[in-house]
């Protein structure tokens, strides 16, 4: 029990930074782009919202520990639960800035293959998600 406990202690010592760090750039991205901005991109369409926000989550990839600070703010700017989900699952499950080094270590074929599979299946997953919360 002590042993977990360590471990869990130290794995939030470790995970403090980067969420201070996102807090801290999520404040100036806040103030720096207008909600208009999130008006355009995210317009409240069912059908275009979740691809927007999977294709803006491969481009940016992250770490789910931000994702949720990240989705958070998204949903108080007005960005649609859709979109969110859709931009959260694609940042954390696909990699485009990382697919030069997935290849060389997995090949490039898989990594495409499972960039592509993972790019659809975050709409998929979004839309589902949004479905069974019946919030659509």
């Amino acid at each position: 029990m002590k042993s977990a406990f360590g471990k869990t202690l130290n794995s939030f010592k470790q995970s403090l930074p980067i969420i201070v760090g996102v807090l801290l750039l999520m404040g100036l991205v806040i103030i720096a782009v207008p909600k208009e901005f999130y008006a355009m991109v995210f317009s409240g369409n069912k059908f275009l919202d979740p691809l927007v926000g999977a294709l803006a989550g491969s481009i940016s990839g992250g770490n789910p520990i931000t994702s949720y600070i990240l989705g958070g703010e998204l949903l108080k700017q007005g960005v649609s639960l859709l979109a969110v989900t859709a931009f959260l699952l694609a940042w954390v499950t696909v990699g485009i800035i990382q697919l030069p080094a997935e290849s060389l270590m997995l090949g490039k074929k898989f990594a495409i293959i499972r960039n592509g599979v993972s790019f659809l299946m975050a709409i998929v997953i979004a839309v589902l998600a949004v479905i069974t919360l019946a919030i659509v």
